[in-house]
């Protein structure tokens, strides 16, 4: 074994900051973070033993540069550096740049992540090693019997600059639309195209390789769920593989490992048909985001051992035995019925009952639940960076345990900030397809309406919201009229309508808008009546707690105000409302057809039109980017473009107003 390492610097943010943290703490190492401006206040800035700041907010000028991260370690007297996984973790100039500063690159060699660098050479090389992979397709070749195609970046990861063609005259604009999004991301160009194999699984395979000649392979994790070809819901072991096309997978990834001397943990991606013939896509030289399912079948601390590993450690010949079955969800600050649209904002709580601890690797038990956090309470959720908040693990003996827990605990979780997509995980974890692991990359897409995709009013369950607005106003009537957490007095018989005028408080419910006005009054004996809920009896009422019995059934809401939002969490689900003023202002006027930005974020890309230009409906005018997604921004109608305010390289604020399309009605001129 070579020098044990004393101090780790953790070139990243956010969850795998904390996750790095974590391990160092129970190997005996001291830990180092780094941080923008805006991460000033993050948990991972607040958790290392010490902290360096990287002057800025935007990516760019913080955690993608290298010699600000190698500086860093240097004047925080760090002996080693661990990438985590985004900005610099596949750059073989970093792990260069690291080693040439004297410092211990905790990660692959620079020659293997350079090897596996760009995909269309990391496909190249891996044909020769006779791993199957898709034949990449001429652009200027591809004919009308081509398409599906995927256009891809050769460069980077994360979905970014890839588009699928359906059509081929759909194709040299997809070309043009990847190759900018992947410069901008990447700093690099350069896009491929290969077939898109509709129907198809993504299953991974999870390596850990010494500097010995020892190659583990620990099982292999479906990653089929996906939105924008970004993972949302990972679980181990792949169910419903073949026994040959598993072994035929882990065989290749060794290969694969093997050909370019790779050393640490990383992860060999394959595309599997419906026919069962797998695919090479790429090799992630690095620790993947839903290692943790990993950890919870085999025992294993990854992290410890990529340190361990760093510091010359051999591997036991053979792995540890997989055990149970787990799966992982990410809960992110997005809204999956608009287009995931990032939601930036103020978490004020995340908690999620029945998890022990965050912890590295699960106890030596057979079921239970694990969180990876990037943020607590009280963080600004901000748009410079991955929407992410948390990845939530469950994992038991059965994988109808796994994800019956899983589900069971994201509807559970009290969530009072941005909105997130928790409803989304829930219904795809308890689909009858996902239950049948009837899984392909098409999923979402499939199962849009059931799953809640579509941007409907009509989505929710108005039955619970609307008593989710009766304990809302109950609780507020408490606050009002009693000291804080003391019950309201209250006679336990049936509600009544009774002909006198009740107190009125009008809630929307968000996203989706639905507007409930509650009445409610105090009777003279102490009790109280609300409108509308005639088998609806008060048990108690609290500034935070509201138990009602419904037809019936008891039922415990506990309720939380914001200066901006009010949450309501029961077992039966959550809802968020804004309360509406009594008299409301009167909205600030724009003009008709403007394009508000639907977020904030930075205007990344323009389509070239100018005042006075015409435009089609749908038409794309700009774009723009938050949390390292871009959104579209498309004229709503056929019309004339009257103004432009939105340029290159603006951020503007949630509501701005970046366009005005003068719509070109029937029979008009534009």
């Amino acid at each position: 074994m070579g020098t044990p390492i004393g101090s780790v610097l953790v070139a990243n943010r956010g969850e795998i900051a904390r996750r790095v943290f974590r391990s160092c703490r129970e190997l005996g190492i001291a830990t180092v973070a780094v941080y923008s401006d805006a991460d000033a206040a993050a948990a991972h800035a607040a958790e290392a033993d010490a902290a360096v700041r990287l002057p800025g907010s935007a990516p760019a000028d913080t955690y993608l540069r290298a010699d600000l991260l190698v500086a860093a370690a240097r004047a925080a007297g760090a002996d080693a550096v661990h990438p985590g996984y985004g900005f610099l973790s596949e750059s073989a100039d970093f792990a260069r740049a690291v080693a040439d500063a004297g410092l211990v690159w905790i990660g692959p060699p620079a020659a293997a992540v350079e090897a596996m660098g760009s995909k269309t050479r990391a496909k190249e090389l891996m044909a020769a090693a006779g791993v199957p992979v898709f034949a990449a397709l001429d652009p200027a070749a591809v004919t009308p019997a081509d398409p599906p195609v995927l256009v891809k970046a050769a460069a980077g990861g994360g979905g970014r600059g890839m588009r699928v063609v359906y059509e081929l005259a759909a194709l040299d604009g997809e070309l043009a639309a990847a190759r900018a999004e992947a410069a901008a991301a990447f700093g690099d160009g350069e896009v491929f195209v290969e077939p898109y194999v509709e129907g198809a699984r993504h299953v991974e395979v999870q390596l850990l390789a010494d500097a010995h000649g020892t190659v583990w392979v620990l099982g292999e994790r479906d990653c089929s769920l996906q939105r924008r070809h970004q993972k949302v819901i990972e679980e181990t072991p792949a169910p419903g593989l073949a026994a040959a096309l598993r072994a035929e997978l882990h065989e290749a990834a060794v290969r694969a490992a093997r050909t370019i001397g790779y050393r640490g943990a990383g992860t060999a991606e394959f595309l599997v048909s419906a026919d069962g013939r797998p695919y090479f896509l790429e090799m992630n030289t690095r620790l993947q985001v839903e290692h943790p399912v990993t950890e919870c079948v085999t025992g294993l601390d990854l992290v410890a051992w990529q340190i361990r590993i760093a510091e010359g450690a051999a591997l036991p010949p053979e792995p540890p035995a997989t055990r149970g079955h787990a799966v992982e969800a990410r809960l992110c600050a997005e809204d999956p019925a608009r287009g995931w649209q990032p939601q930036p904002g103020d978490l004020h709580l995340l908690d999620i009952p029945g998890v022990d601890a965050e912890f590295a690797v699960p106890p030596g038990r057979e079921a239970g639940l694990r969180l990876d956090s990037g943020v607590t309470g009280g963080e600004r959720i901000g748009v410079h960076y991955d929407p992410m908040l948390a990845k939530l693990v469950a994992w038991a003996p059965t994988r109808a345990e796994a994800v019956r827990r899983l589900a069971h605990a994201l509807e559970r979780a009290r969530l009072h900030g941005p909105v997130t997509n928790r409803d989304l995980l829930v219904r795809a974890l308890r689909h009858p397809d996902f239950a049948a692991a009837r899984l392909d990359t098409g999923f979402f897409a499939r199962h849009a309406a059931d799953l809640g995709l579509v941007a409907s009013t009509d989505g929710a369950d108005p039955d619970r919201e609307r008593l989710a607005a009766l304990a809302a106003a109950l609780a507020d009537a408490a606050a009002r009229t009693g000291a804080p957490g003391a019950p309201v007095p209250v006679r336990l018989g049936g509600w009544r309508n009774v002909p006198s005028q009740p107190q009125l408080k009008t809630f929307r419910a968000e996203p989706d808008g639905r507007t409930y006005a509650v009445g409610y009054r105090l009777d003279r004996d102490g009790g109280l009546t609300a409108e509308g809920h005639d088998d609806v009896r008060l048990v108690s009422a609290a500034a935070e707690r509201v138990v009602l019995e419904v037809s019936g059934v008891r039922r415990t809401y506990r309720v939380a105000a914001y200066p901006e939002r009010t949450f309501v969490d029961c077992p039966s689900g959550s809802a968020a409302f804004t309360v509406l003023p009594r008299f409301p202002h009167p909205e600030q006027s724009a003009a008709p057809g403007s394009l508000r930005a639907p977020m904030p974020g930075t205007v990344v890309r323009t389509a070239g039109f100018a005042a006075g230009d015409r435009v089609e409906a749908g038409q794309p005018l700009l774009w723009l980017e938050a949390m390292k997604m871009e959104h579209v921004i498309a004229a709503p109608a056929a019309g004339t473009l009257l103004e432009l305010t939105a340029e290159v390289g603006r951020q503007v604020e949630l509501g701005a107003v970046l366009a005005v399309v003068k719509e070109e009605r029937e029979g008009t001129a534009p």
